[in-house]
């Protein structure tokens, strides 16, 4: 986990973090030397870390390659640490990010000011306000440049998590602080740390090792990382007697919401002052409960890969003996061989034991670069791991919310690396190599391995792996895999699943894959699934049945492939507008060809009384006019009175009741019966509009800039609703 504790710039433990825009995170005295300027301002920004009237430091010799020395950070953040925070960074693009790269760089990568005399005082103030316009704070990660707004770093959020995280990793890392030179065991507790060498000494090791006099004299000698009297090692406990966080741009106030859009915790003066009155605001309470219950599902996924990364492990470190064992009794099966045999032979025995050496050292090569690469991965993740759950133990909300996003991403991240094939190995441990010595002398010229060990036949029984088999939606995933030292090639594979009513098999993939998802299923439905290997001397047999349950209830959103350009879509493709006055249509994502399936719109804007229609449709629906208007869509148009069944532009069932702001609109589709319904608040609009309707359908709606609308699925089909409206004359 110390990986994770470590500022990117400084490489020690994280001090006052910060929080940068992108997430990642730096320390405070860091972020004051890492700032970048643009070329118009070069030559103004480094007035900006000096007092007016004052000097800037003469330039130290840089490192070979005209990288700049560091800014020394006590020097930032003195009488020119107010004017270095005040930086207003810059963007290429005025979003707070940038890709401008610099050209001076530190010897750990991360742009520096280069200490320059500052210009005269009474052509510093004319200065500093051009170059705090043109100037950019590189993150050392993912060296995307963040905008400072006028409270410079100040406006950074502190990471009191990370810092109070910290804090008690020092203390722990202090309790087994032993010395490392003494020759009893167990070692004596440490009692100091010679910053210059990078050892720790107790006491007595001290006088005899590190001795106040000669070269060492001038070493500086700290207390060890987490003793008291060591920077952040007050002995102050990371989460006890801590003060609620105050808001950072009302020192009075306390964190109390938090703003979903702007994804931050604000108090109630910030509410109060409107810059976050209309965004969609939360308790903090409830989402902190929210993005602990996210992160601790998505850890769980990283906590079995590591599962599974640490049984690979061992067994790639058995594979490493077999494959040592196994090289030498091939090797010593082949002296044997061709000792046996006449004068002839010795020019060739050295060309094959060459081969069976170089196919050792390939699969040894082989299986040690997968070793390597595994247990880089594994330390990362369980780094990553043992930082989330310290996060989680953390009792402070807000300062959880603000690292709470890019915690979770990084988990899910670090799960996908897992790729499919990471956790096999890629050689056997077999050698394929047999000596064939009966042919005669005449052919030893010509004599080479035979590359198959055993006679090809059919492959075996594939072997599900159900802890990768999976449904979502009306779609299925299968995992499969070869039994383990198989020797039968094998050329592909063929999937198989009946019809979800117990019928009759299907394939439904041939190929070399060992995964496959099968979309376009039945909801609410099982589907039983196997699957058979075949080479080319057939098909081999099938493998256990597995059987899989589709969604109950269908969870879709808008489709934005598939919309006309003039629909927009926002709220993760939930919400729909459009930017013409004409009508448009989008459809769903889902598809319906049996069983009883519901959804509501809730009506979010609606201007000018215009006539939006629900309903469904095909795929192949005309997308630039009213949804209703040809024979591929079946729909309801409503204006702010009435509502009207229309198909193929006829228009029936006039029923009172019509829509307006925060109205509900559900949609009935009941492939079992083959009718459509629906409702306007939870009442019915007449009787069932279409009857005998048969195929695929997918939800559709068709609106235009005045109407918008937001999608509610997943819902359980209405079983009490109220008496239908009859058709108005």
């Amino acid at each position: 986990m110390e990986e994770e504790l470590k500022c990117p710039v400084c490489g020690s433990l994280f001090r006052e973090p910060i929080i940068l825009p992108c997430s990642h995170n730096v320390c405070l005295p860091c972020a004051r030397t890492i700032a970048v300027q643009t070329p118009e301002s070069e030559q103004h920004l480094p007035a900006l870390l000096h007092p007016r009237g004052t000097a800037a430091p003469a330039p130290a010799p840089g490192p070979p390659g005209g990288s700049a020395a560091p800014l020394d950070p006590e020097c930032a953040a003195g009488g020119g640490g107010d004017h270095a925070d005040k930086l207003s960074l810059h963007s290429e693009t005025d979003s707070g990010y940038g890709s401008y790269t610099p050209s001076l760089k530190s010897p750990n990568g991360v742009r520096v000011l280069p200490l320059v005399p500052a210009p005269p005082a009474g052509a510093a103030g004319a200065a500093a306000p051009r170059g705090a316009a043109g100037s950019s704070l590189t993150c050392p990660q993912c060296h995307r440049s963040a905008s400072l707004e006028q409270r410079g770093l100040r406006g950074f959020q502190r990471n009191r998590l990370l810092e109070a995280i910290v804090q008690r990793y020092q203390q722990g890392r202090a309790a087994a602080a032993k010395c490392q030179l003494c020759d009893r065991s167990p070692a004596e507790p440490a009692a100091v740390l010679c910053e210059q060498c990078e050892v720790l000494y107790c006491a007595a090791c001290q006088l005899r090792c590190h001795p106040a006099r000669g070269p060492f004299a001038k070493h500086r000698l700290a207390p060890p990382p987490g003793h008291p009297g060591a920077p952040g090692g007050d002995g102050k406990g990371a989460g006890g007697g801590r003060k609620p966080a105050t808001c950072a741009e009302h020192d009075l106030e306390h964190y109390s919401m938090y703003c979903v859009s702007c994804r931050s915790p604000v108090c109630y003066q910030c509410l109060e002052d409107g810059r976050h009155g209309k965004h969609d605001v939360k308790a903090l309470g409830a989402m902190w409960k929210q993005h602990k219950a996210q992160l601790s599902q998505a850890l769980n996924g990283v906590s079995d890969k590591a599962k599974e990364a640490k049984e690979f492990l061992v067994q790639l470190k058995n594979l490493l003996q077999q494959i040592q064992e196994n090289g030498l009794d091939y090797e010593a099966c082949l002296v044997a061989q061709c000792d046996a045999l006449v004068d002839a032979l010795t020019r060739q025995k050295a060309k094959l034991l060459t081969k069976v050496t170089k196919e050792r050292e390939h699969k040894l090569k082989v299986v040690w670069d997968q070793i390597n690469h595994c247990t880089l991965k594994l330390r990362q993740s369980t780094g990553l791991m043992e930082y989330c759950l310290e996060v989680i133990k953390e009792n402070d909300p807000s300062g959880f919310l603000q690292i709470s996003d890019a915690l979770i991403k990084r988990v899910q991240v670090s799960q996908e690396q897992w790729v499919k094939g990471a956790l096999e190995p890629k050689v056997s441990a077999e050698f394929d190599l047999t000596l064939d010595s009966e042919p005669l002398l005449e052919a030893i010229h010509h004599l080479d391995f035979i590359q198959m060990k055993f006679p090809v036949t059919v492959p075996p029984v594939p072997l599900l792996q159900l802890e990768k088999c999976c449904t979502r939606n009306n779609s299925v995933t299968l995992a499969w895999r070869m039994p383990p030292l198989s020797h039968n090639p094998v050329e592909g594979y063929i999937l198989e699943l009946d019809d979800g009513d117990g019928g009759q098999f299907r394939e439904v993939y041939v190929g070399k894959e060992t995964l496959c998802t099968i979309d376009g299923l039945h909801f609410n439905s099982t589907y039983n699934a196997r699957v058979k290997a075949f080479n080319s001397s057939g098909v081999g047999p099938y493998s256990k049945t597995v059987i899989l349950q589709t969604s109950d209830v269908a969870w879709f959103t808008f489709d934005p492939s598939s919309a006309h350009r003039d629909i927009v879509l926002s709220n993760d493709n939930q919400t729909a507008t459009c930017s013409s006055y004409d009508d448009r249509v989008v459809l769903g994502t889902a598809a319906f060809s049996k069983g009883v399936h519901y959804w509501e719109l809730h009506v979010d804007r609606y201007d000018n009384h215009p006539d939006p229609a629900f309903g469904i449709a095909r795929i192949n629906v005309v997308k630039d006019m009213m949804l209703g208007k040809d024979d591929k869509a079946w729909a309801m148009y409503v204006d702010n009175n009435r509502s009207w069944f229309m198909h193929c532009n006829s228009h029936t069932n006039r029923t009172e009741g019509g829509v307006s702001k925060g109205a509900t609109v559900g949609v009935l589709l009941d492939l079992n019966k083959h009718n459509l319904t629906f409702y306007i608040n939870g009442q019915q609009q007449g009787p069932p509009a279409f009857e005998n309707i048969e195929g695929v359908f997918m939800p559709a709606l068709s609106l235009n800039r005045n109407v918008q609308v937001t999608l509610h699925t997943g819902l359980e089909v209405p079983q009490c609703v109220k008496q239908p409206k009859l058709p108005s004359n």
